[in-house]
């Protein structure tokens, strides 16, 4: 391995180092009392280390939000080999809420969050996300022209059915739904995507 190519390497460990950390800290100490300080403390560096990488921890969150949707992203696209496009909205929306049981911390980053849209508006793209939501998009167009759904607006059926669904993991995340057992949550929002696709069968 030549110099550059080190010194690539250790910059990307660094860059890593400080992700974990300061999705952790996010996660156990809250957004608003993490500091770029915190950070630094944490990881043993100086706070001028974690400036040569962020500018402020807006953008570290950003960072954080964005391995998020590749994580999501890298998930979905498994999903086109579902021939039956039916079939592949519901899989869909089963995976959806796997991805939301096993990576909590990610979805209160990347949906419930406010932060990380500070960045996103200093940026103007949001491509990690669009991407995320134009293939559920493509999914129900293809399920409507293939007679599968009624035929209803797309794009009022994808963001009514997504926002179904966040709407279930945000509570669940949450801990709202106390009435019942965690196993039951899991239980009822499994059958409650099959119920909101399916009203929209013919």
């Amino acid at each position: 391995m030549g110099i550059s190519e080190r010194k690539e390497r250790e910059k990307q460990e660094m860059r890593d180092l400080i992700l974990v950390e300061s999705t952790r800290m996010f996660i156990e100490e809250g957004y608003e009392k993490t500091s770029i300080r915190n950070i630094a403390d944490r990881i043993e560096y100086s706070p001028a280390t974690i400036y040569l990488y962020y500018k402020d921890k807006d953008a570290i969150l950003y960072d954080i939000h964005e391995q998020g949707f590749e994580k999501l992203s890298e998930k979905l696209s498994g999903m086109a080999k579902i021939q039956n496009p039916y079939e592949r909205l519901l899989q869909m929306g089963h995976l959806y809420l796997q991805f939301a049981f096993e990576n909590p911390e990610y979805y209160d980053l990347m949906f419930i969050m406010r932060a990380p849209m500070k960045k996103l508006n200093e940026e103007k793209e949001w491509s990690c996300g669009f991407d995320n939501y134009y293939f559920l998009q493509d999914v129900v167009k293809e399920c409507i022209n293939a007679g599968y759904l009624k035929p209803i607006d797309s794009e009022l059926a994808s963001f009514s059915i997504w926002s179904f669904m966040h709407g279930m993991v945000s509570l669940a995340i949450r801990e709202r739904f106390k009435m019942y057992s965690e196993e039951q949550v899991k239980q009822l929002m499994h059958d409650s995507v099959r119920m909101i696709v399916g009203m929209m069968a013919k």
